[in-house]
């Protein structure tokens, strides 16, 4: 290091305590990255890589970005999983000696993204932190920096229950200590989420007292909450006063929806494009902000069991669903309200400008007329209303003191309203009446010298000077007039007056502008002040919003206000798939009823496929979920048992990830419903045991069946093409079949997608592939095959031989010399009698697969060396 420059080695200093993160180290207006930062972050970001003289015989790689449009950059650093340590000179270079002072001010990692140009806003980024307090359970807290919510939570299972709960909230970060279980670490990745070691810090935090007050006499939840706490202050290296005091909660009090089944459901993103489009989230976010975005989102992943809690929220939509002209001027005031959680958040962060300021007054402007609003509702409306506090003082201030046009610097000035301050007031009229006397001036002096051509100009160097071209100079005779400067055709003066005018003019913008961005920064303080009000404000506002938006969805898709039931009733007119439905648009969507109560608990749906057993066994679960977030469902008329969880095994596809096949996840999935399922659950089966042998998947199938009627009786719906399982419906007494009709018209089937009582006759399975189109000869084939198999016992036979040509005296000859005498020789052959027995001996079914390989590799060998 000795042989760098000054600027280098200190770098490489603080470089040393951030090895795992790029440093962008502030030069001037730019931020530089050098050695292998600099290589790694030119292809990264696609930025020249250059070099620079350090010291040394070689040139150091160098690259950077504009200080002022770094964030995107950040942004696309975070998005790969990459840190980035923001390094900051943190002295004033012309009172420094030798090289300015610089530290990292922020580490920003990917669950500490405060901001950026491309984030969502309607998404929460969240990092977490766990703690092992047992085999069978796990401390949880979990964070969103951007608005200073923390969550905790006791996770009960083994690590798969901890890892799907990490996927559910969307975890983008995990902090542990760091002795923990590297397989788990590893868990952690697969499933999206950056682990994190961090040092267990014992030492309590001055703001950690109200921050832990709501898990207070949990030590175990202490221990978790703290150590990402101390994480969060450690990497940001500021005061945070935006943390809200830890929410705790248990999962027993929101429907279970295991990561699995949040997926199969398609409940906030879709399976196959991972994107919004086509979910749940999609269909119902008809939100005016961007809070209420989140919320919306939260309450998907986390439906109520609470009945009361429930119908409150139904009373309320109910509400709106039933006044149009409310409804819709709570919209239109929603509309002029921003994010106040982030806002609060930035403030507290401390890079809030004035037009974060501006929303902010714009925001709280709109909060009186929601009240109205609320209030002339009355009932559980004008109960919302009672939470929502105007921050009217604080408005007032704001609407006092910012500028409509204030900019987006905070250190150019013109933010500030006159009035607001004296001292600024007195600054600014010495301003703009010093640059008047300096124009009224120049008119005295011409007319009292005679010079028309005489001007009053300014530059950096010189200030304001008086400018007489040579022609003129024999006018001039004031001995006021100072020579300052000779030009080739002109000479430059000074007078007192005009010397004390210009330290006037000068200082009172530069003390303007200094003035201005300490009563910004005092502002800034105060509204901190506002902070806790500012929240509670944002989530009565974001659920608000969230309420409005099943009112506009409701009524626009003519939803219906379900009924909770207390005897297992589950009774559903003429229900629809919420998303099917609206993205079919003007085609006719086929509704569909179904029955279920203590004496009907388990449907055994059979029918062909393509004919909507899935659509229709989905539909029932969306409609329970929505039915618990307080949303008006689709369906004539609901009644509904409140569930407590739901397990979906629904399509499967390999999990290439942890190394298990289509059956093993489809077998996984169906352990996790039956070793978690009560009686208060919903299960959802489509296709058990397919990825098997028929008669091992039938087996399982049934035996599935009649362990959740006999040990669990949660409501279940069973969809199946194995006919033979049918039968459970005459010996099982809680079994009932139904099956989604169909038609056969002239050789083609025609789905009526309606589910009607009893079995399916036939699953029309080759009727489908003629539909995609498969050759004619393989359908014929098939068809064939069909009908040779069904003169059978009824259930599935070994697979018909094809009929074979006779064979040709060389092919007889050739078999024979493989397996005994030739027709040529009739000679026995040793070698071939060997391989023979080999291949009796060879265990198959005990082997793997690359074993086989290998053993018919070798007997290969061996028969062509006959």
């Amino acid at each position: 290091m000795a042989g760098y420059t000054p600027m280098i080695q200190q770098y490489l200093r603080i470089k040393a305590e951030y090895q795992d993160a790029f440093l962008f180290f502030r030069l001037g207006d730019f931020y530089e990255m050098f050695f292998e930062d600099a290589e790694l972050a030119s292809q990264e970001l696609e930025i020249t890589l250059t070099s620079r003289e350090g010291g040394t015989e070689d040139r150091i790689p160098m690259c950077g970005v504009p200080y002022h449009s770094a964030a995107g950059y950040i942004e696309q650093l975070i998005a790969r999983g990459y840190k980035v340590a923001i390094c900051e000179q943190t002295e004033d270079p012309k009172q420094a000696k030798g090289v300015v002072k610089r530290e990292v001010v922020q580490l920003i990692t990917p669950g500490t993204v405060m901001e950026g140009k491309g984030r969502e806003d309607k998404e929460n980024i969240f990092i977490a932190s766990i703690t092992l307090l047992d085999e069978n359970s796990f401390g949880l807290a979990y964070n969103d920096l951007s608005t200073g919510e923390i969550r905790a939570t006791v996770v009960q299972g083994r690590i798969h229950e901890l890892v799907n709960e990490l996927a559910a909230i969307g975890a983008r970060e995990v902090v542990v200590d760091p002795g923990h279980n590297p397989e788990h670490l590893k868990s952690f990745k697969e499933r999206g989420s950056m682990a994190v070691s961090f040092e267990e810090v014992h030492s309590p935090h001055e703001d950690f007292t109200r921050l832990l007050e709501g898990i207070k006499g949990r030590p175990d939840l202490e221990k978790t909450v703290s150590r990402l706490l101390h994480y969060l202050f450690r990497t940001q290296k500021r005061s945070l006063d935006h943390l809200q005091p830890v929410s705790y909660y248990e999962g027993s009090q929101f429907m279970n929806i295991d990561y699995h089944s949040k997926r199969n459901l398609e409940l906030t993103e879709t399976v196959r494009s991972k994107g919004k489009k086509g979910s749940l989230l999609w269909l119902l976010d008809e939100t005016k902000t961007a809070m209420g975005s989140r919320i919306l989102k939260q309450w998907i992943d986390r439906p109520l069991i609470n009945r009361h809690v429930i119908e409150k929220r139904q009373n309320v939509v109910a509400q709106l669903l039933e006044q149009f002209f409310e409804r819709e001027e709570l919209r239109e005031r929603l509309k002029e309200v921003y994010d106040l959680e982030r806002l609060a958040g930035r403030v507290a962060f401390g890079n809030v400008n004035a037009r974060d300021l501006l929303q902010l007054k714009k925001s709280l402007q709109q909060v009186p007329g929601i009240i109205h609003v609320l209030d002339s509702l009355g009932g559980h409306a004008k109960e919302m209303s009672e939470g929502m506090d105007p921050c009217g003082d604080l408005a007032e201030i704001l609407e006092n003191a910012i500028m409509e046009s204030a900019p987006l610097s905070v250190k150019e000035g013109n933010m500030i309203k006159d009035g607001y301050h004296s001292e600024l007031d007195r600054y600014r009229d010495a301003s703009r009446n010093g640059k008047s006397w300096i124009a009224q001036l120049e008119r005295d002096e011409r007319e009292r010298t005679g010079i028309k051509s005489l001007k009053i100009g300014y530059n950096r160097i010189f200030g304001y000077y008086l400018e007489i071209t040579r022609a003129n100079l024999h006018l001039l005779d004031d001995t006021r007039y100072e020579r300052k400067q000779t030009l080739s055709n002109a000479e430059r003066f000074i007078t007192p007056e005009l010397k004390e005018k210009e330290a006037l003019i000068l200082e009172a913008e530069e003390k303007s502008m200094e003035l201005e961005y300490q009563l910004f920064l005092t502002l800034r303080e105060k509204v901190k002040e506002y902070i806790p009000r500012l929240q509670q404000l944002a989530k009565a506002i974001s659920e608000l919003d969230a309420l409005q938006c099943f009112a506009a969805v409701s009524e626009a898709r003519h939803y219906t206000k379900p009924r909770f039931s207390e005897d297992k009733k589950l009774w559903i007119q003429g229900g629809r798939h919420p998303v099917v439905e609206k993205v079919m648009q003007a085609q006719s969507y086929v509704p569909n009823d179904c029955r279920m109560d203590a004496e009907r608990e388990i449907l055994l749906v059979t029918g062909p496929n393509m004919s909507g057993k899935s659509t229709f066994m989905r539909q029932i679960a969306l409609t329970a979920i929505l039915a618990q977030i307080g949303c008006f469902v689709p369906a004539e008329e609901a009644v509904l048992p409140i569930f407590d969880k739901v397990f979906t095994r629904i399509g499967a596809a390999d999990d290439l990830i942890s190394g298990q096949s289509t059956f093993m996840v489809e077998m996984l999935e169906a352990k996790n419903a039956i070793d978690h399922a009560t009686e208060n659950s919903l299960i959802l089966f489509d296709e058990i045991g397919r990825g098997t042998s028929t008669y091992d998947g039938m087996a399982l199938a049934q035996s599935i069946i009649e362990y959740i009627h006999d040990e669990i009786g949660a409501k279940t719906f069973f969809s199946t093409h194995y006919h033979e399982l049918t039968v459970l419906g005459e010996t099982l007494g809680r079994v009932q079949n139904v099956h989604v009709s169909a038609v056969e018209q002239n050789g083609k089937v025609v789905f009526l997608h309606k589910v009607k009582e009893g079995a399916a006759d036939k699953s029309y399975g080759i009727h489908v592939a003629q539909l995609a189109e498969l050759p004619d000869k393989l359908i014929k084939r098939a068809n064939s095959i069909l009908e040779e198999l069904e003169k059978g016992s009824g259930r599935q036979q070994a697979a018909i031989v094809p009929e074979k040509k006779p064979a040709t005296a060389a092919e007889v000859d050739q078999q024979l010399s493989f397996f005994g005498e030739s027709q040529k020789s009739r000679k026995k052959d040793s070698k071939a009698e060997k391989a023979l027995e080999e291949i009796k001996s060879l265990s198959v079914l005990e082997m793997t697969p690359l074993e086989a390989l290998n053993a018919l590799y070798n007997i290969q060998k061996k028969i062509k060396s006959l």
